[in-house]
């Protein structure tokens, strides 16, 4: 038990503590003596002190009745010491009787006789029994000593003490000894029974684990029979359901024979109606084309009959080119198919009609031509009076000032631009119901998202953009959010698609162009492409930036009787909401955005088309644009705007064309239409004064405008040159670039701007020349 095997520890411990070194005898209780008497009671000299002072008197003759020598006993031991290392075995023996009082000493001491209980209580504690303590040290030979009766009695209770005190720890000790034999007999009476019982209950387990097993066994042999014979059962059921599964695949095999031979028969008989419905298309489409010579030039109306007739063509040869590769057209084929010669047929009916009314026109005006024929003379008169009239009006108006309204030819023009895009947009106003709506989405995806797309960091997408732009006006099928599109698929898709294409270049003007500047060129490059392919495309574009910049025209419309001040704003531009009228800075910028990609549409030409003269709307227009805006009194702050940007953008180009006559026109406007725009901007407004005052003197000083800005022209270049990969492809576009700059481009400075590496440069000449001067580069 642990508890007893730490018995003799706590008993170790507790003689070795403080405590334990207190000497006291059991007697002591029994004899009734107080053991704090000695500690309480106040200090006093004791009642023997007399006779030790006399046993100090009389030690002298003690030591010489001692027989010993003097080294036996030396000087310091006490007597009581000498007394009992010379007692005799049992101290019930007293060897004073034969000692005379006179030689017998005096009384010990208090003082000794508590050295000699000590000395004595340290002996039997520091001893557990006879058999544990060590062997005792060899006893000094015996001496004689001559004590006192008192003396000689109180040694021999010292010794009785010691016997009965080592008695008793014998008695203890035997006693002790004996409880551990039996504790330990019974520990192990107790560990044999354990062990039988724990080798009885593993035999116990062995045998349930055994019969378990048994009995498991048994089970899965029995559940592996159940499972044989209900896989049994399960195969032979199979096989019915696999036989009855064969039947039906054999019938259904023929019902798919039978189905398919029908397929086929309905097969040939859909291509045979098409291929009928594309014959007619093409014998209707023929009766678009012009049949006779004075026909081979086509009126505007006829053309765009004939142009939508192509487009039904392509539309039924799509469907058949995807029958020619050995499949039958679907229902939906034929269903586009009949559609698309439903709208042939209605096209050459309103041909027909248009034809008619033509005719019919024609012979109006030869009517009229013979009364014109007649009246020759009188117009000739009126004429010579309308030209007198002019010029007194011009020489009147040179008297009172400049003008304060456009001339009435563009304002003519500008009306028809309006009423044209007008009658455009409402034109498709059918695709606002309902069943055209996603149609509608899909076509102004369409349109706006590849214009979205070109900016000034376009790169090679510029030429994928236009190609894309083109196809959708063609009334080709194009990608656009993971679906085909086409502005075919109805009657006004090509209206709708052309209308918010040319919104949507403008828009970019407005804002791209107003952010960056150099976003005008290939927003400018790809427009110009588009209007030269698709012209009604063009006079959109026109008429939208007219109408979001009047300026562009140029026309400040008058503020008529009954019209608000924020209808009369939102004429003149500004953006009008519910906050409010937008800020002044915020509106020249966005005009400033679309002046500079009107400059950059009038000069620049999509570099791959086929056409060859002049650009349908070129360098003249932008002539034209700036002498009409000298010829109109000067608006605060909007005109010195307007001006400074045209002529950034444009102006080099309009000094190659027109030379001398342009620099008369710098210096018109530096010396008397300047100081009218001085004389009608306030001080808060002198920022584009200055502007367009320093470009004018630095133009005149140095006698050259200088070209767009390096970056646009470069960003030119990549976006062509990305699109081709021959030489002479590319060359082009690099002299386009050249173009635009104003840059004179030799061979070896196109090989330099190819591409070609440091190493091939170097290795010739004539290259290692132009790269080293960077001519090309520096421009």
């Amino acid at each position: 038990m642990p508890a007893e095997s730490m018995r003799w520890q706590t008993l170790e411990a507790l003689k070795n503590s403080p405590k334990g070194k207190l000497k006291y005898s059991t007697y002591w209780v029994q004899e009734g003596e107080d053991l704090l008497a000695g500690c309480n009671d106040q200090p006093a000299l004791s009642p023997q002190s007399a006779m030790i002072l006399k046993n100090l008197i009389t030690r002298p003759l003690q030591k010489t009745c001692s027989l010993g020598s003097s080294r036996d006993s030396s000087p310091g031991l006490p007597e009581n010491a000498l007394a009992s290392s010379s007692a005799p075995a049992s101290p019930r023996l007293p060897v004073t009787a034969t000692l005379s009082p006179l030689a017998s000493p005096p009384p010990p001491s208090s003082t000794e006789m508590e050295g000699e209980q000590k000395a004595e209580d340290e002996e039997p504690a520091g001893v557990s029994s006879p058999e544990l303590s060590p062997p005792p040290s060899p006893t000094p030979p015996p001496t004689i000593s001559l004590l006192s009766p008192q003396a000689t009695q109180m040694a021999g209770c010292i010794r009785m003490c010691e016997e009965n005190h080592r008695a008793n720890a014998k008695v203890e000790l035997s006693a002790r000894q004996e409880l551990q034999e039996r504790l330990v007999a019974a520990v192990a009476t107790r560990e044999s029974e354990q062990l039988k019982r724990f080798e009885e209950f593993m035999e116990l387990k062995q045998r349930q684990e055994y019969q378990s097993m048994r009995d498991m066994m048994e089970k899965e042999t029995q559940e592996s029979l159940g499972r044989q014979e209900k896989l049994k059962e399960e195969h032979r059921h199979r096989m019915k359901i696999l036989n009855l599964r064969l039947r039906e695949a054999e019938q259904q095999r023929l019902r798919e024979a039978e189905l398919e031979r029908q397929r086929q028969v309905e097969g040939r008989e859909r291509l045979r109606a098409l291929n009928a419905i594309q014959e007619e298309v093409l014998q209707l489409n023929q009766l678009l084309e012009p049949s006779t010579p004075s026909q081979a030039t086509p009126t505007p109306d006829l053309a765009s009959y004939s142009t939508r007739g192509n487009q039904l063509c392509s539309q039924v040869s799509e469907v058949v080119r995807t029958t020619a590769e050995g499949q039958f057209p679907s229902v939906e084929d034929i269903a586009v198919a009949e559609r698309a010669l439903q709208d042939m047929r209605a096209l050459i009916q309103a041909m027909q009609l248009e034809a008619a009314r033509a005719q019919e026109r024609r012979k109006k005006e030869e009517e009229e031509e013979k009364e014109r024929r007649k009246q020759a003379e009188l117009q000739a008169q009126l004429e010579e009076q309308k030209k007198n009239a002019a010029r007194s009006a011009k020489e009147k108006a040179k008297k009172q000032g400049l003008q304060t309204k456009a001339e009435e030819s563009t304002l003519k023009w500008y009306q028809e631009l309006q009423d044209s895009a007008n009658r455009c947009a409402q034109s498709f106003d059918d695709l606002s119901k309902d069943q055209n709506k996603k149609l509608r989405m899909e076509l102004q995806k369409a349109a706006s998202i590849p214009v979205s797309q070109i900016s000034r960091t376009s790169g090679s997408t510029l030429r994928e953009i236009f190609d894309k732009i083109d196809k959708l006006l063609s009334g080709r099928s194009v990608q656009s959010g993971g679906k085909s599109v086409s502005a075919s698929q109805h009657p006004l898709g090509l209206d709708f698609v052309s209308y918010k294409l040319a919104e949507k270049f403008v828009k970019q003007g407005e804002e791209e162009v107003a952010s960056h500047h150099d976003a005008a060129f290939p927003i400018a490059v790809v427009a110009s492409g588009v209007w030269e392919l698709h012209p009604k495309v063009g006079d959109l574009i026109l008429a939208h930036l007219h109408k979001k910049c009047p300026y562009s025209v140029p026309y400040y419309p008058p503020m008529k009787e009954g019209t608000s001040v924020e209808d009369y704003q939102r004429i003149l531009g500004y953006r009008v909401d519910e906050s409010g009228v937008e800020a002044q800075d915020s509106f020249l910028k966005r005009m400033s955005g679309m002046i500079r990609l009107y400059a950059a549409i009038i000069q620049l030409r999509w570099p791959y088309g086929n056409k060859q003269g002049p650009v349908p709307h070129g360098l003249n227009n932008g002539w034209r644009w700036l002498a009409q805006m000298l010829n109109m009194e000067p608006l605060a702050d909007v005109t010195a705007t307007l001006l400074f940007d045209f002529l950034e953008v444009c102006g080099h180009a309009l000094m190659k064309q027109y030379q001398g006559q342009f620099w008369k026109l710098i210096l018109l406007i530096k010396e008397e239409y300047f100081p009218r725009i001085e004389a009608v901007t306030s001080t808060g407004q002198m920022g584009s004064v200055m502007r367009l005052k320093q470009f004018l003197e630095n133009s005149l000083r140095r006698k050259e405008i200088p070209p767009p800005k390096a970056k646009s022209c470069i960003l030119i270049y990549q976006t062509h040159r990305a699109g081709f990969g021959s030489f002479r492809q590319r060359s082009a576009a690099v002299r386009l670039v050249a173009a635009v700059c104003d840059v004179t481009v030799s061979r070896s400075a196109i090989y330099v701007l190819l591409g070609l590496t440091d190493d091939c440069i170097q290795g010739l000449p004539f290259l290692r020349s132009v790269y080293s001067k960077k001519a090309f580069h520096s421009r």
